[in-house]
């Protein structure tokens, strides 16, 4: 019996897709030539292309960047978002779980800097108990991440987010009384209102709301009780030097001397934890 139609794998010369063997495709790929079927063609500027030549072309084509270098992105700050829901899932579980589980593990105090370092970091995504502890961060959190975290790129913010936080517990750690206990991420928060205080200096806007800003939450650290303005100064200071690393690097080797920056910033974090520890009484370091 005879067809009109010429069967799979014949010998009658028809294209096929490499991708997928099995399929006849005469159309042809704008860039390559090869065949490509439906499913492996994309629509381009000219004609078609296939998948493979698409891929390739992508790697080619640099990514864009923000004012400051990093990969830019659209939709929501997917950094911000992550960090609230951190703070949530954490504040959550301190309800949810007895006997200040939560809390007794993850708070933070300077006692515990050299047998239990995590602390540092790991208080700054717990809040007590009180609904506006955590209310009045995120919200800070948010606003701040929408306007900074499209500006640095992802990797940056939280660059500098995290050692803002860590700075937070320096600043407790220097300055508190060894046993002073602290939980909540008004430290990194605080080095996020540094960072934003930086950018609109580098990019000539207005100052005096972020100076208001400032100034009414240094006040509440010292007029209300329980708020560790030990740990907002030290994450303002460490976001003002991480930014400014950030900012204000030439335009040659920008990315070396960012990182560097904010790498140096750690590290000074690093040593003055260590020294600080050398000087507590020898009953705490044994």
């Amino acid at each position: 019996m005879s067809s009109a139609f010429p069967a799979r794998g014949s010998a009658t010369g028809a294209p096929v897709c490499p991708r997928h063997p099995d399929r006849v495709s005469y159309v042809s790929c704008q860039r390559c030539g090869r065949p490509t079927c439906p499913d492996c063609q994309r629509s381009a500027a000219v004609g078609v292309q296939c998948v493979d030549c698409v891929r390739e072309s992508s790697k080619a084509v640099p990514s864009r960047r923000t004012i400051f270098g990093g990969v830019a992105r659209a939709g929501r700050p997917v950094v911000t978002i992550t960090m609230m829901a951190i703070c949530a899932v954490a504040f959550a579980l301190d309800w949810a779980i007895p006997k200040d589980f939560v809390f007794q593990n993850f708070a933070y105090a300077p006692f515990l800097t050299e047998t239990e370092p995590w602390r540092m970091v790991s208080s700054a995504f717990l809040h007590s108990k009180n609904i506006m502890h955590i209310a009045f961060n995120m919200y800070a959190l948010w606003i701040l991440g929408n306007a900074l975290e499209p500006a640095f790129g992802r990797a940056r913010f939280l660059a500098v987010y995290l050692v803002s936080a860590l700075a937070g517990s320096v600043g407790v750690l220097l300055i508190a009384p060894i046993d002073t206990v602290v939980v909540g991420a008004s430290g990194a928060v605080f080095g996020l209102f540094g960072a934003l205080f930086v950018v609109q200096k580098k990019r000539g806007g207005d100052l005096r709301q972020i100076i208001v800003l400032l100034l009414i939450n240094a006040a509440i650290g010292f007029i209300v009780p329980n708020i560790a303005w030990q740990a907002h100064l030290g994450g303002l200071i460490a976001g003002v030097l991480c930014t400014v690393a950030i900012a204000y690097a030439p335009a040659k080797n920008r990315v070396l001397v960012q990182w560097g920056g904010i790498a140096a910033v750690a590290a000074l974090l690093v040593v003055l934890t260590m020294y600080k520890v050398s000087t507590f009484p020898a009953f705490l370091l044994g």
